[in-house]
């Protein structure tokens, strides 16, 4: 088949798959007269397991165009484009989110997207929508929950996932993005009301390979384009925010109150920042309006910015701003361990240079006596990236204490050997293979005044070492220590 004999056949098919033909991208899955879509891989090519799916019985075959792939069976083969746009498709119509959908707002950005999708959705719950979130935590909404292992699930689930939220009422979706989700598709076959970017800093360049690939992945999700956003939020602040403004315009937001070099901007002005949290001044066009938070550091000013800019294109004004007020925050984000004893305890996230240096610069500016810090990188990643956290690390802290992340495949201890020479320069440094061992260190070394910062894991219950996941979450750990201290 060729050119309008493919559409018409591809259109056919996906009123088939809307009636609950099976599709599958798993070649040992296939049954007699489902549809073989071949995915192109980073461990393996979809193409290989074609002649697998046919002895199968598949009915259908997806495949990208121009591979010379031929089948000798009763199966049609259908060439597109692009496979992973393909699947989207498919799962667009199986699901039905291709006739109705929530709306959808996409955050993608190095840091600060967990955060802002948890903004938007109180923002957005506060003004009487029905909203759910997907991301780093997983996927939930007012009756329901998925725990979907990854920040953006792959393409198949994440259709499934928005067709339960929109059966249950849900009527906005925040959402986080990720690059390596980008990069593969996985929200193909989704038209995004809203896109906004937090910014971008080093991380995952073990799978982009270098700073310009992470950028344009990140840029896929702002493209016009018949599936392109309809409104673009955009850190104006961060230089690769400024590409986007200027190749494609949107609504910038900057904390630089003089701001206005790409037009329609949303300015903010820091009033205090303190262990009070923060006060910002806010400005778009002639409208301004005051804002207080309990959220402490100035990397949450430009969260809390971002996600006001969400809240404009989605039609909220100033005064539903002010719901923002009650916003306590994120699990695993700069959280606050209550214990018995009086220790500043905090658990975060923070796993690349960009936000450990945002965080702790953020609990310097409370005043502590001492910043004690336990941290460590994760195994199988960006190996370039360690001492670079090692060094942001060292720049607020008094005393470190090296440990495990989830080092997976990888020695821990050539892990920590890699982080080493970032920590130069710092007071004390103490290095603690075993992350429960670290802990219980750190919380021996405090003394009335100082703070510690676990960081790192944040929400995470489990701590992988090898093929072994064990659980391990970083505040339940802090809480049994200091229940028997």
């Amino acid at each position: 088949m060729h050119g309008l004999e493919q559409e018409r056949a591809w259109q056919e098919l996906k009123a088939m798959v809307a009636k609950g033909l099976a599709v599958r991208s798993h070649s040992g899955q296939v049954h007699p007269g489902e549809v073989f879509v071949a995915l192109p891989g980073t461990q393996t090519d979809g193409n290989v397991h074609v002649a697998e799916a046919v002895s199968r019985g598949a009915g259908f075959v997806v495949v990208g165009a121009g591979q010379g792939i031929r089948i000798n069976s009763r199966g049609v083969l259908l060439e597109r484009p692009d496979p992973r746009e393909a699947l989207g498709e498919l799962a667009a119509a199986h699901h039905g989110t291709d006739l109705r959908c929530p709306l959808l707002v996409g955050i993608t950005g190095t840091n600060g997207k967990t955060t802002v999708s948890y903004l938007v959705e109180h923002l957005l719950c506060s003004a009487g929508r029905n909203v759910g979130v997907i991301g780093t935590i997983g996927a939930k909404w007012s009756n329901g929950a998925v725990n979907s292992g990854m920040t953006t699930p792959d393409c198949w689930t994440l259709h499934a996932i928005l067709a339960r939220m929109r059966d249950s009422g849900v009527d906005v979706v925040s959402m986080e993005v990720s690059s390596h989700a980008l990069d593969q598709k996985r929200a193909a076959g989704l038209r995004f009301e809203v896109a906004a970017l937090t910014n971008v800093t080093q991380d995952h360049l073990d799978y982009h390979k270098d700073m310009e690939r992470y950028f344009q992945a990140k840029a896929g999700l702002f493209a016009p384009g018949i599936a392109g956003p309809r409104f673009r939020v955009i850190n104006a602040d961060d230089p690769y925010g400024q590409r986007l403004l200027t190749r494609w315009g949107g609504l910038g937001c900057s904390l630089q109150r003089k701001k206005r070099a790409f037009g329609d901007c949303l300015l903010a002005e820091i009033t205090h920042c303190d262990r009070r949290g923060l006060g910002l001044s806010m400005r778009y066009g002639k409208q301004a309006w005051e804002l207080n938070s309990p959220l402490v550091g100035r990397h949450n000013a430009a969260n809390l910015l971002t996600a006001q800019g969400v809240g404009l294109c989605l039609g909220l004004g100033p005064k539903d701003m002010r719901a923002l007020c009650g916003f306590a925050g994120v699990p695993g984000r700069l959280e606050r361990i209550s214990n018995s004893h009086g220790l500043d305890v905090f658990v975060d996230y923070a796993h690349t240079p960009d936000a450990l240096d945002n965080v702790l610069r953020a609990l310097r500016s409370l005043d502590f006596k001492r910043m004690i810090v336990v941290f460590g990188c994760g195994g199988n990643r960006d190996r370039a990236k360690r001492p670079l956290m090692g060094r942001a690390v060292a720049r607020w802290s008094d005393v470190v204490v090296l440990t495990s992340d989830n080092p997976r495949h990888e020695d821990p201890e050539a892990i920590m050997d890699d982080a080493m020479p970032g920590l130069k320069g710092c007071p004390r440094v103490l290095r603690e293979v075993d992350r429960r061992t670290a802990i219980g260190l750190a919380l021996e070394l405090m003394r009335p005044g100082d703070a510690l910062l676990v960081a790192g894991k944040g929400h995470e219950t489990t701590q992988q070492i090898g093929e072994t996941k064990k659980e391990f979450h970083d505040p339940t750990v802090i809480r049994d220590l200091l229940s028997c201290a």
